[in-house]
């Protein structure tokens, strides 16, 4: 092989790798999840529950966030509802209806607003923490509508001194809008069912996700409290406690459904904020988990988990030099076997095996859709996580070189179109050049007969097409909704 095929051949080796380890997680999850979760008896004295809300321009779910928020099944002297307000629109005025039916039911109802959004979201978490009534602080975002049994399944847990955060599953309130949506669920579904519940189950740590969750105050404190300096303070907060040796649970039979971003330009900040804030976390991180009292393989987890988003950029140069190997080697059968066949098997189906655990497994998130349905939804999901490499690669490169950057918060619909939209982005698209690379390679790869590489060339370029021109398309919004620049 040539060098430029060497350089592929490392860059693909180091993706199998990583491919590997999905099917770890894979078979963790197949050992461990039909284990049923141990619940303590609820305790006599139901303990005070502070419930917060934090909202930043949520006009649109606010009052349907706060009315769930209230009838949550609680004796009304025992819960403390906050709605974080950070605001800089009228949500607050929206939410006074739905306020005013929250204290109407009895329990302690508290508006709180800040003059800035120092800390972003940590920021507010924080600060709400200083009133908060009780030990216990259940997290909901302004998208997410918990059960009304919610508390009552969680709170149980914390029985046990040493549990510090209970996690609940996020189910999908739009999953079948369109296809980017059902593609989301998948991959989220993925996350919840194999990462966390194989994870939780096996010893290894995991991570609050910012929402659907209860922290015990007493955790958070003595993990150093909420920080602003990543944009992934759930998983920053998280890696701290676990490291202090707090113990968290997973519930994956409590489910919150939530909005997903409708939009491909929603999408993409999400993506970039969470992988921008993972790495983050990591190069602050890492020293405090190398040193954790844990076993060896509970930190190597740990710092598979926290650099999981690392592989972007090598997916990235993979797709940029795959035409160009395509092209060069012609129809070699050495190449085929020592490249094509383990990338397939190890790279590429170990990403759509992940995704099809899940529904094959059975997902009350979505109990319409029978699982074998779901699994029609695979190829959008494996296609949009080709597309994704680009956007996420930049965020990647950025937390590497240091570079901050605001908390961008994810533009939610409601019941309508939605007030706010993320804020188009404008040049010409990197992954339509790449989508047209990958034509080119695909062509001459046909015209050289190396029939091994047109899978790999075809995905690619479908992954890149789609969210090319997915990218350019503008949200169906009130001629009024204003564009939310990606550095708010």
């Amino acid at each position: 092989m040539d060098a430029l095929s060497w350089i592929y051949a490392v860059l693909v080796g180091a993706l199998c790798l990583l491919g590997l380890h999905r099917y770890v997680h894979l078979a963790r999850f197949l050992r461990l999840s039909r284990r049923e979760p141990l619940v303590p008896p609820m305790p006599t004295e139901l303990p005070v529950v502070t419930v917060q809300l934090p909202v930043f321009n949520e006009r649109d779910v606010v009052a349907r966030l706060v009315d769930a928020a209230a009838l949550l099944d609680w004796p009304p002297e025992r819960l403390h509802l906050q709605l974080l307000d950070d605001s800089t629109d009228d949500t607050a005025a929206c939410a006074q209806g739905a306020l005013h039916r929250a204290r109407a039911r009895g329990p302690s109802v508290e508006l709180i607003q800040r003059r800035d959004r120092a800390g972003f979201k940590a920021g507010a978490l924080a600060h709400g923490l200083d009133s908060a009534r009780g030990d216990l602080v259940a997290i909901f975002d302004a998208d997410f509508v918990p059960p009304r049994d919610f508390l009552r399944q969680l709170v149980p847990h914390f029985a046990d001194p040493a549990v510090g955060m209970v996690q609940a599953r996020w189910g999908h309130l739009n999953a079948e809008e369109s296809a980017l949506t059902r593609a989301q669920a998948l991959m989220l579904d993925a996350h919840f069912r194999l990462e966390h519940l194989g994870r939780n189950r096996a010893g290894a740590w995991f991570n609050f996700n910012g929402t659907a969750g209860i922290w015990r105050r007493q955790a958070i404190e003595a993990a150093g409290g909420w920080a602003g300096d990543t944009l992934t303070e759930d998983l920053d907060l998280s890696y701290r406690a676990q490291a202090a040796g707090w113990h968290f649970v997973y519930r994956d039979d409590v489910v919150v459904p939530a909005e997903l971003p409708a939009t491909l330009a929603a999408f993409r900040a999400q993506q970039s904020r969470w992988a921008k804030g993972s790495v983050e976390t990591l190069r602050k991180l890492w020293r405090r988990v190398l040193r954790a009292p844990v076993p060896p393989w509970v930190r190597a987890e740990a710092f598979q988990h926290l650099g999981a988003n690392l592989a972007w950029p090598l997916a990235l140069g993979v797709a940029v030099l795959m035409p160009a190997v395509a092209l060069t080697s012609g129809g070699s059968t050495l190449r085929h076997l020592l490249l094509d066949l383990p990338a397939f098997v190890l790279a590429t189906a170990s990403h759509a095996a992940f995704f099809a655990a899940a529904p094959l497994a059975g997902d009350v998130a979505t109990p319409s859709r029978a699982g074998w349905r779901r699994l029609a939804d695979l190829p959008a999901a494996v296609l949009l996580g080709i597309g994704m490499s680009v956007n996420q690669s930049r965020a990647v490169c950025e937390a590497l070189l240091g570079r901050r950057s605001a908390f961008v918060r994810t533009p939610k619909q409601g019941a309508g179109a939605g007030s706010y939209r993320v804020a188009r982005a404008e040049g010409v698209p990197l992954e339509g050049l790449l989508c047209l690379w990958h034509l080119v390679g695909l062509g001459g790869a046909l015209a050289l007969e190396n029939y091994g590489s047109l899978p790999f060339l075809a995905l690619f370029a479908g992954g890149f097409g789609w969210v090319a021109v997915a990218r350019e398309r503008r949200a169906v919004l009130p001629d009024t909704a204003p564009a939310e620049a990606l550095a708010k």
